[in-house]
């Protein structure tokens, strides 16, 4: 896999991540597919962004005018390629079409440079019947920056990269004020000058938005020590359609419902997130790495929950069950040459050189008496050097006519092993269904004292209509996870590939609830529609 530590300024525009980086499959993974699916048949190239065509502005000339008086000329962009670059996110469905010559994308993108003109720009929007998909980094992987019109006569994708920047950093109550457009990378270096660090590391890290990771309620790599993303936040601005909310604040209320945690999780459907106070800390003074390996799933699943449910600590704690350790897909570097057996674990303890150490020396002694073995350091410092680079392989495989996916959810830890049974089986019945062969394979991403989250990575030789097979494998298995006790999302979010399902896991009172939010603060229904849940009809 690739690494990288600096985002390249632009994200490849069919692809993920730094043009500059994008490689060929490794020739050890390209032995290894035909043993694993058989032979797949490589596709057409795919189109050359000049080649690209989408329909012609539905912007007209009051409406530029309109936003122009807003943001400054410079920041209303109608031309193909800039809307071409906000057609979607990064999933392999959004990469798909991106492959074609005829696509959808917004009529405009409009940057706004603060949270008035952001307020600004929702009105005019409102008044002249456009849609508006907030756009952070563009990482979405269910749909959510499909440049969806509803009942509007256009649609703009509305760019939130220039509110970036740090307002203020609290020490005492280690406490961080950010504009959302800031990315992880940016908030990150900004802490680290003053001695602070967020910690908030999604596979989507280098590219992604403070206001995406809130919009998502993003979880991230570390969450064992620092906690979800949507834990971070302890204060929000938001502009929407109908004026300005700002909630939170205190570190602890009975002041009413939480009213704040409404937006997280929104998806754009409500408002704009424009600001954010987020809790940070000080810089891990000291960083210890082991890897450790379990005779099969069952096993290493009881040892992380040993871990969770008494506390030891550890900063990052993952398990790959044995078709992932196999592959190796968790190695940097060693993808397809690792074929190793029983299952792979990493353990990652930061803080404090005696503070870490005591975590490290407890949750060693809970995995040991679990069955596990430690495999050294290395594993885990592999697994670091690459987790940032998986979506690179994705994109290398579909140019080898590849499908290559992921999908995640969540249980309790009684309902782990058949929920993960289930959607294994519906997933490999999907393919088996459309005459194709396919590996599944899966890991536990972060644990809780109740429960885990299950991340699936899917490989499969699609042939034919590609998107149509998936949707039907997709669907057999969104359905296997609600009926055996998962979440239809533990991370990735909702967007529109996900929204029929939500009303299966929060009930009809709770899209009522959704629906008489979105028609308070957004009565036109121009925020992302068809996002989250449906939105409501203009007259």
């Amino acid at each position: 896999m690739t690494t990288e530590t600096t985002p390249a300024a632009t994200m490849r525009w069919n692809g993920w991540g730094d043009p500059a980086l994008a490689k060929d499959l490794p020739l050890a993974v390209r032995a290894l597919l035909p043993t694993v699916i058989g032979r797949v048949q490589r596709p057409e190239p795919a189109v050359a962004l000049d080649d690209v065509r989408v329909a012609p502005s539905a912007l007209t000339a009051d409406d530029r005018a309109a936003f122009t008086a807003i943001v400054g000329d410079a920041q209303v962009h109608t031309d193909d390629e800039t809307r071409i670059r906000h057609a979607g996110g990064r999933s392999t469905i959004d990469l798909v079409h991106r492959r074609t010559a005829d696509q959808d994308a917004p009529d405009a993108v409009v940057s706004p440079g603060d949270h008035d003109e952001v307020l600004a720009a929702l009105r005019c929007a409102a008044d002249h019947s456009i849609a508006v998909v907030p756009f952070g980094g563009g990482t979405s992987v269910v749909g959510a920056l499909d440049p969806e019109r509803g009942a509007h006569r256009a649609v703009i994708a509305l760019d939130l990269r220039r509110l970036s920047g740090l307002l203020h950093l609290d020490e005492v109550s280690g406490e961080a004020r950010f504009l959302a457009g800031t990315t992880g990378p940016e908030a990150e270096n900004l802490l680290a000058e003053r001695g602070f660090e967020l910690g908030h590391y999604p596979q989507s890290f280098l590219y992604a938005t403070l206001g995406g990771f809130a919009s998502a309620r993003s979880s991230g790599q570390n969450s064992a020590g620092n906690g979800r993303f949507d834990a971070m936040v302890t204060a929000v601005r938001v502009a929407t359609p109908t004026g300005d909310v700002s909630l939170g604040g205190a570190p602890g209320t009975a002041a009413g419902p939480d009213l704040m945690r409404v937006f997280l999780g929104a998806e754009g459907i409500l408002g704009v997130i424009t600001e954010l106070t987020l809790r940070v800390h000080r810089l891990p003074a000291t960083r210890i790495s082991q890897g450790w390996t379990f005779p099969d799933f069952a096993t290493g699943v009881d040892a992380l929950r040993r871990v969770v449910q008494l506390g030891t600590g550890p900063t990052v704690i993952r398990l790959s069950d044995e078709a992932e350790t196999g592959i190796g897909l968790a190695q940097h570097g060693k993808i397809g040459k690792a074929l190793s057996k029983g299952c792979s674990a990493v353990t990652v303890f930061e803080g404090e050189p005696e503070v870490a150490a005591a975590r490290h020396a407890l949750t060693e002694s809970v995995l040991t008496a679990a069955g596990g073995r430690s495999t050294g350091a290395d594993p885990a410092e592999d697994w670091a050097k690459g987790r940032f680079g998986a979506p690179y392989l994705r994109d290398a495989l579909l140019d080898h006519g590849v499908f290559c996916e992921t999908l995640e959810t969540a249980a309790v830890w009684a309902d782990v092993a058949p929920l993960k049974a289930a959607v294994t089986t519906a997933l490999s019945a999907g393919f088996t269904a459309q005459d194709s062969k396919s590996l599944v394979m899966c890991h536990i991403s972060h644990i809780y004292p109740t429960g885990a989250a299950l991340y699936f990575t899917i490989i499969g030789n699609l042939k034919g209509d590609v998107l149509a097979q998936w949707d039907a494998i997709k669907s057999r298995v969104n359905d296997a996870i609600l009926e055996n006790g998962g979440t239809i999302s533990h991370h990735h979010g909702i967007g529109r590939d996900h929204a029929p399902w939500l009303a299966k896991e929060i009930g009809e009172g709770g899209i009522r609830i959704l629906r008489a939010l979105k028609t308070e603060l957004d009565p036109a229904g121009i925020m992302n529609p068809g996002a989250l849940i449906a939105a409501p009809q203009a007259d």
